[in-house]
């Protein structure tokens, strides 16, 4: 199966970002790629919550998401929407889900998953962020199976819990999705030790499509992100990396490079029990 990482550069309105998706959805099934992968938040970049009110609306009134499914139905391919924002309906607690929608060739939803780990971090003096305030956090773990593996899906600040990795491999995942709009700060910092880390890890791809660069927005702060999506095999190599243009990058997946890396390294059969240790007086 050749996979398809889109990096892109979206911005705060979600029917201004339906055209630009599109077309590199399509760039990415003329490459060749049977599974696309958006990155994170590919609906929607903004800070501002009060816009995000404005311009964002359940799963099934979202533009993107829309026309994200009528393109996996049109060249029957698998895509993962690697994150949209949408409102819940849930009265009791406003917020927004981060969700990864898994679309079949069909232009089916086959599976969510909503981000468990948010990013509530103090970057530098002048860079913060408190994801928590406007996103409520998923609670469950989820893989889904396709024609040509099993996916643990997860969502940008989750790469940073690598036990959340370990369950999805020992629960059978074979490829680890990764959508992500990291800092540029922590981007340059730490992307490619972490996602190679979880690769490594857990004899998995990984595949992190990204956004990148400055993001257009009609109100609120400027926002911009690091790029560099990449794609990783099972024994840890990166197999392509974006830079920080928009456009795709492809990865040719061999489930049999996974089990040649576990057998290997077996580290998933490995796990000991252990007493934790005793907090200092």
């Amino acid at each position: 199966m050749r996979a398809g990482l889109l990096q892109l550069s979206v911005g705060d309105r979600p029917a201004d970002n339906v055209g630009p998706v599109r077309e590199a959805v399509r760039a990415a099934v003329t490459g060749g790629a049977g599974f696309v992968l958006t990155p994170e938040c590919t609906n929607c970049i903004s800070a501002d919550r009060k816009h995000q009110q404005q311009v964002l609306g359940l799963e099934d009134e979202d533009p993107v998401l829309a026309m994200l499914r009528d393109e996996a139905a049109r060249a029957r391919i698998w895509l993962l929407a690697g994150s949209v924002i949408v409102k819940t309906g849930d009265d009791s607690d406003p917020r927004f889900a981060n969700r990864s929608v898994l679309i079949g060739p069909d232009g089916s939803v086959t599976t969510r998953y909503d981000k468990i780990h948010l990013f509530d971090v103090q970057v530098s003096e002048t860079e913060t962020y408190r994801e928590s305030n406007g996103i409520r956090p998923g609670d469950r773990a989820v893989t889904a199976q396709t024609d040509f593996a099993t996916l643990g899906l997860s969502v940008c600040y989750d790469i940073r819990f690598p036990h959340l990795y370990r369950d999805l491999a020992k629960a059978g995942a074979q490829v680890l999705t990764v959508p992500a709009a990291f800092s540029p700060v922590t981007g340059e910092a730490h992307w490619e030790t972490l996602l190679r880390a979880r690769a490594i890890e857990t004899g998995c791809y990984v595949l992190a499509p990204a956004q990148t660069g400055e993001h257009p927005q009609t109100t609120g702060r400027k926002r911009a992100t690091y790029g560099h999506a990449l794609a990783v095999a099972p024994w840890g190599e990166v197999l392509a990396d974006a830079g920080t243009a928009p456009g795709v990058i492809f990865a040719d997946l061999d489930m049999a490079e996974v089990e040649k890396a576990r057998a290997r390294v077996p580290s998933l059969t490995h796990d000991r029990s252990y007493a934790a240790p005793e907090t200092p007086a």
